[in-house]
């Protein structure tokens, strides 16, 4: 089964990023997330789409 959420870190280690970078892109509207619990986890299909635009569409 494909994994469909990720933490901040498993998404900022992902995108080589940092934690706060990760914050700044869910923020903008880049990435999109959900929150069990009260972890808040990162929609991988937010971050395939968020690489693809800055691929510009491939």
């Amino acid at each position: 089964m494909e994994k469909l959420l990720a933490s901040i870190p498993e998404t900022g280690r992902a995108l080589s990023v940092g934690r706060s970078t990760v914050y700044a892109l869910i923020s903008a509207g880049k990435l999109k997330t959900v929150k069990v619990g009260k972890r808040r986890l990162v929609l991988v299909d937010s971050t395939n789409a968020y690489v693809a635009a800055l691929r510009g569409g491939d």
